[in-house]
């Protein structure tokens, strides 16, 4: 399952890059957790969140991107844009896989707020 994971990522990075966005870091971890992808989209930092989720039970894949998932991305973002000298725009989009491949791929630009 965690080489399904890593596709998906990979997949998703590929994905965003081709539409422009710029990669700056995978799997970016600290004591608060982990963002599968930072990149950025002109001057806002973009933290995505992908998930692969192959059925529909359970709301799916956006589903499962639950608040207390989102409190932990945003605490991670805060580590991580404490790390920085500048402090750009930033958002959390999420990239919804249900395969490893990248069919039915679906990205979810702002997907959440702070």
């Amino acid at each position: 399952m965690r080489a399904d994971g890593a596709r998906a990522e990979a997949v998703a990075a590929d994905y965003l890059e081709r539409r422009g966005l710029r990669l700056l870091e995978r799997n970016y971890r600290c004591r608060f957790g982990e963002i599968d992808l930072i990149l950025t989209d002109g001057d806002t930092l973009v933290f995505v969140e992908v998930r692969l989720r192959a059925g529909s039970g359970f709301g799916g894949a956006g589903a499962s991107i639950t608040r207390a998932k989102q409190a932990r991305l945003i605490k991670t973002a805060r580590h991580y844009l404490g790390r920085r000298k500048d402090s750009p725009p930033c958002r959390f989009d999420a990239v919804l896989l249900a395969d490893p491949q990248g069919r039915n791929l679906e990205w979810i630009r702002d997907a959440f707020g702070e």
